[in-house]
């Protein structure tokens, strides 16, 4: 009998629970019998490339994945089909469209569905190869919970989780030392692992890019701290935060990436506090890669197998073009289209901004 064929492929950037949904399809897929499951090597480059790098998920190479971090399949965020960078012979980059070559590259090895776990821009690239008639399957992924069309994503607890232990560690050392300890963590343009970990950690401050901020309201708040003597304070900082006049600290990607990176905006803050006369010393740490490094924590485990499984099922029913979601506590699915529609942005009028405030935090607003 020939067996059914199912491609997994993990896009963008590593994300804690990534192994747990490579394991979630593979495990509910040999149930069935009649599947063989094959994966992608960095996403779709392993079907791009000559020759070809797809392997086969058999059991012993799934077995016990879902504590690890990253992904066995490896994943690249320089590797968009529909914007494909291409280096000329003097270096410069161009970016071209592949997605028909692709496209015939798939329907050549007679897949009967791929499905293709990312964030918001690997959705969008499911959603152009489903319009181009490949049966496409999306599972979210993404540490900084900006998909609005899933109530949350996997690797967001783990990363926020890593934050709050981190911030736990600068509390003491604030305290010991009587000094403003700024926090700086990823969220790109969201300010949800900012904001709960901010509340979480207990800070007094949490600067998030939904709300731009004032330097002068910030050092109130911190001043606010050291007004009856010796103090601290702390401030957890997203990376995609900005004051109310000035910009977002970015910088060039690297080559072949169509992103621009960010980071450093907690040294932008504390030399802007510096300048705006705060008599505290000053302390800046940037996490960086550690909050998607790392083994997931159990509910990322949870969540990541049930939307494997979830996706599995999807293709078993040959309902193709759909992600998988979460929504009121029940895992279902959207379709790409409504998947792909809108970007997650922290709400500032949202009860969990109202409640921080209630807490104490300031947002510089």
């Amino acid at each position: 009998m020939t067996k059914k064929k199912i491609l997994i492929l993990t896009g963008g950037g590593d994300c804690p629970g990534l192994n747990a949904v490579i394991r979630g399809i593979a495990k509910r897929a040999r149930k069935e019998k009649e599947w063989e499951v094959l994966g992608s090597m960095e996403a779709f480059n392993g079907v791009l490339n000559t020759p070809q790098e797809i392997i086969p998920l058999t059991s012993k190479r799934t077995a016990g994945i879902h504590v690890k971090g990253g992904t066995i399949l490896k994943t690249t965020n320089k590797a968009n089909p529909i914007k494909y960078p291409i280096e000329k012979p003097d270096g410069t980059v161009v970016f071209e469209d592949r997605s028909d070559e692709l496209v015939k590259k798939l329907k050549a090895l007679k897949l009967d569905a791929v499905i293709n776990i990312g964030g918001d821009g690997s959705q969008k690239i499911s959603k152009v190869l489903f319009d181009k008639g490949i049966p496409v399957i999306g599972v979210p992924k993404t540490i900084d919970n900006d998909l609005s069309a899933t109530d949350v994503t996997f690797g967001f607890q783990t990363a926020v989780q890593i934050a709050t232990d981190s911030f736990d560690k600068l509390v003491t050392t604030a305290e010991s030392h009587h000094r403003v300890m700024i926090m700086e963590v990823m969220g790109r343009d969201a300010g949800w692992i900012a904001l709960h970990t901010a509340i979480a950690g207990g800070a007094e401050i949490c600067l998030i890019p939904e709300i731009p901020y004032d330097i002068r309201k910030v050092l109130k708040r911190i001043e606010l701290r050291y007004k009856k003597g010796k103090g601290f304070a702390h401030v957890v900082i997203a990376e995609g935060a900005k004051p109310k006049e000035g910009s977002i600290v970015a910088r060039k990607g690297d080559k072949g990436s169509e992103h621009v990176r960010l980071g450093g905006v907690a040294y932008q803050l504390s030399q802007q506090l510096k300048d705006a006369g705060c008599q505290a010393e000053i302390r800046e740490t940037v996490l960086g890669h550690v909050q998607r490094g790392g083994s997931p924590v159990a509910f990322d485990r949870v969540l990541a197998s049930l939307f494997g499984v979830k996706a599995f099922e999807l293709a078993l029913e040959k309902n193709f073009g759909r992600m998988v979601a979460l929504r009121n506590n029940e895992i279902t699915s959207v379709t790409l289209e409504d998947a792909t529609k809108q970007y997650n942005f922290l709400n500032r009028d949202s009860y969990l901004v109202k409640a921080a405030k209630g807490l104490g935090i300031s947002f510089g607003d």
